[in-house]
């Protein structure tokens, strides 16, 4: 009997800290997320500059000549495996009125993983490294594959995932007509 009494406020005291520790979290993250702004459809998008594969500095935000499309995505992605082969049709065939930016989430993947990703699916366009997290913090980043289509002025046009090419190729005809 005395033995059950000591497991219940063991069990009891377990259950307290979980508690406790559920409340501390969901309150870092509300504060966390209170000071990134919400990502909203004809806001300006956050800015970031990040290195690329080839050695030079991206940046996006703010007004640019060309729409511009951000695509996050990793190496080890099966859906970003599944949707390389659209990217590169679209950028082939609109590279001169668009620019489109492959945001590696570095973080979690390796450098070697990424290089043969992008050989293997034969990217001409920039790819960026995320090293430190930041740009998929910043755009509050929940799963890749995710893109970003951004207007001439750096505003949010539309957050889209894994599209048919036709239907990829069909929104960046819009995002060019804007």
């Amino acid at each position: 009997m005395k033995r059950k009494g000591l497991m219940f406020g063991f069990a009891l005291v377990l259950a307290g800290l979980a508690l406790f520790q559920s409340f501390r979290i969901d309150r870092q993250l509300s504060v966390s997320a209170a000071c990134r702004p919400e990502l909203k459809v004809e806001s300006p998008v956050p800015a970031f500059t990040l290195k690329g594969l080839d050695g030079g500095e991206y940046k996006v935000g703010g007004v640019r000549d060309k729409p511009l499309m951000v695509n996050f995505w990793a190496s080890w992605c099966g859906p970003c495996r599944e949707e390389a082969p659209a990217l590169k049709q679209v950028y082939d065939r609109y590279k001169g009125q668009f620019d489109l930016y492959a945001v590696n989430v570095t973080r979690g993947d390796e450098l070697e993983a990424v290089r043969r990703f992008v050989k293997q699916a034969e990217f001409s366009f920039p790819v960026l490294l995320d090293t430190s997290g930041e740009a998929a913090e910043a755009y509050r980043l929940l799963f890749v594959p995710t893109s970003f289509l951004i207007d001439r002025q750096g505003r949010l046009k539309e957050v889209i995932h894994v599209l048919p090419p036709d239907e990829l190729e069909d929104k960046i005809k819009k995002l060019i007509a804007i």
